[in-house]
């Protein structure tokens, strides 16, 4: 099932509109390089977007649903438009705690397809928040959950709980394409899914 629609934006940000950039910076930013970044290779580039193009790190995987799902989103321009804008408030904070731990920056990323950087999204397995934690995964990473309080709209917190669980489930299975199907789908499950396969000689 495709996530939820978000709220209406406003406008793009301006990383993401060619209309307000340069020839320069343009050049630049098709380089896989920024302006910023190429002046201080020291410091990130102060656009968001280009640090995590800089911070790819998983391969390229192709196949018919990876074909369906680009061309769900390549022709729906509104409603990723939509998850843009909804991400500003959260995605530097983001993509700097995926940095600092050292992990491929597609992981930023991944709210886009639990929620649509919705803070208050709701599933209808119960799961909640931009991560789209389950009340028993959330409770498991140390965020309460009350009449008063739910950490899984604390967009903080649940950051740094969603990037210890990946990085739990990583070390369970030394792949970060199996890290996010078991964060998707349980860990039990994909297990089982690869012993499997294993017995039938995938």
């Amino acid at each position: 099932a495709a996530p939820p629609a978000p709220p209406e934006p406003t406008r793009l940000p301006q990383a993401l509109r060619p209309e307000d950039k340069n020839p320069q910076e343009l050049r630049n930013v098709r380089r896989g390089s920024s302006v910023a970044g190429a002046a201080d290779a020291a410091e990130p580039p102060r656009d968001v977007w280009q640090r995590i193009r800089n911070g790819f790190q998983m391969s390229h995987l192709n196949g018919n649903l990876v074909t369906d799902w680009e061309t769900y989103y390549a022709t729906r321009p509104e409603y990723f438009a939509r998850m843009i804008e909804n991400s500003r408030p959260f995605l530097h904070h983001i993509i700097t705690e995926v940095e600092r731990r050292g992990m491929p920056s597609e992981i930023a990323l991944l709210p886009m397809i639990e929620s649509a950087f919705n803070p208050v999204a709701y599933s209808h397995a119960h799961a909640s928040g931009i991560w789209q934690f389950i009340p028993s995964t959330g409770k498991t990473y140390g965020l309460k959950q009350n009449g008063w309080y739910d950490g899984r709209r604390d967009v903080i917190a649940a950051t740094g709980a969603a990037l210890d669980y990946l990085q739990n489930l990583y070390g369970m299975f030394n792949d970060w394409e199996l890290a996010l199907a078991s964060y998707n789908w349980g860990e039990g499950a994909v297990q089982r899914a690869i012993e499997r396969n294993q017995a039938r000689g995938l």
